[in-house]
């Protein structure tokens, strides 16, 4: 019986997702009211939600390349020892960036607050799986789907902007604020960009799947959106520095790409789920629903990502609680929608799945929950942002007066941030006796 080392990524996944949007609970209380859990502060409790969440997407990501390759694209993995490796230094090394968090251990910057000397063991494991994926990708001589080149092109770049993100270390970027600023947000906005491939790419495997079509993956919309993603991911991240003294054709640049891929991926999905009759069993699985609920997100994400762009509104909302409902709408809507979607479809293919019909009803339930938590923490975000953007402005009122202003949004977004954390545990707790059972079987370390 074949070892599937994808699975016990895809295990880890969900506990990273679950644990992530508990300590991300715990921020949002601890940021509304003061001295909430002094037993960790916030400022170790907003990276373990962070790193958490990042973790979430490239663990999903990875897991489901590594159980897609040869379980459902005949491609025998060209190294498959490998991907053992690979599970145990991502494993040691996030209970080490952990344990530093805990112990108030840091030195690092943004998604990656830890000390730097971690990211060796990171970029060690990323080669590794890059390395396999090469060597067993390369043996298809038939023209490639889009997913293919989608996810290879995600590693190589998740590789030069995770390396990128540390040339702060180096005091020729360090010494100038300008050059330091601009290759910071560059990093990770083109990281950004990178794991986009590999969500979207998944994204199009699924429904390639899904629907036993091959046609979705080869079709020129699918290209076209490779393409602009590719471009995106160079150029999109300027938005992040309009407030730089960069040249102006970068702005220009970025202003016209930023975001164009989703455009694409929205179109693509919603042809792929007008293709479903209205009675089809297909539309009852979670990991439709999952994908249904991507598209909802990618529209009303990219009216609030083009808002944004626009330097005349830009003023008002960088570095506001807009921001984050950006970055949220983006990671929980879109990726984590699409990434949930993934771990369905593979738990729901498994021999070893639950067939029992009140843990169904509750992740359904826990789905609905989901989303409409989503969208209030979304809101509440857009709300306190521009409220707080617009005070900034106007100048007239101080820190602690914007802040009792904008007060009423922030309980709003706590309150459904704990409604999100719990919707998780519905829709993840009832799948863990069956990834365990089938974890026994197939897997081993």
């Amino acid at each position: 019986m074949k070892k599937d080392t994808g699975i016990l990524f895809v295990f880890l996944a969900l506990l990273a997702l679950g644990s992530g949007m508990f300590f991300g609970s715990l921020a949002a209380l601890q940021f509304i009211i003061p001295g909430f859990s002094d037993w960790i502060p916030f400022f170790k409790t907003r990276p373990l939600h962070v790193s958490l969440v990042v973790a979430w997407i490239f663990l999903a990501s990875v897991g489901g390349i590594y159980h897609y390759l040869p379980a459902f694209c005949n491609l025998s993995l060209r190294y498959p020892s490998l991907p053992k490796t690979h599970f145990r230094i991502f494993f040691i090394t996030g209970l080490l960036v952990l344990a530093c968090y805990f112990m108030g251990y840091f030195g690092g910057r943004e998604y990656w607050e830890f000390p730097p000397l971690l990211a060796l063991p990171i970029l060690a494991s990323w080669m590794l799986f890059g390395f396999n994926y090469a060597g067993t990708v390369l043996e298809k001589k038939n023209t490639w789907p889009v997913y293919l080149w989608m996810w290879g092109t995600g590693i190589i770049f998740f590789f030069f902007t995770f390396s990128e993100a540390y040339l702060w270390l180096f005091p020729y970027f360090r010494n100038s604020i300008v050059r330091d600023l601009s290759i910071q947000w560059k990093a990770y906005g083109a990281l950004v960009g990178s794991w986009n491939m590999l969500v979207y790419g998944t994204a199009v495997f699924l429904m390639e799947k899904i629907k036993g079509d091959t046609k979705v993956a080869y079709s020129t919309q699918a290209y076209l959106m490779y393409f602009l993603g590719l471009f995106n991911l160079m150029f999109g991240w300027a938005h992040h520095i309009y407030i730089l003294p960069v040249a102006p054709w970068v702005r220009i640049l970025s202003y016209a790409v930023s975001m164009t891929e989703l455009i694409i991926l929205a179109k693509i999905i919603r042809n792929w789920r007008s293709s479903f009759s209205r009675g089809s069993r297909v539309r009852d699985s979670l990991s439709y629903r999952f994908l249904y609920a991507s598209d909802v997100w990618i529209f009303l994400n990219l009216i609030l990502a083009l808002a944004i762009s626009v330097p005349a509104v830009n003023i008002y909302t960088h570095g506001t609680h807009v921001t984050v409902a950006h970055a949220m709408g983006s990671t929980i809507g879109i990726n984590t929608m699409i990434l949930l979607a993934s771990c369905f479809f593979i738990i729901e293919s498994m021999p070893e799945k639950s067939n029992n019909r009140s843990a169904g009803k509750i992740m359904k339930a826990g789905v609905v929950l989901f989303n409409l938590s989503l969208f209030v923490f979304w809101t509440s975000l857009i709300f306190a942002g521009v409220s707080k953007g617009v005070m900034v402005v106007e100048g007239k009122l101080s820190f602690r007066e914007m802040m009792d202003k904008i007060n009423p949004f922030l309980i709003t977004f706590a309150v459904s941030g704990i409604s999100m954390f719990v919707s998780v545990l519905m829709i993840i707790i009832p799948v863990i006796p069956s990834l365990g059972r089938y974890i026994a079987k197939r897997t081993s370390l």
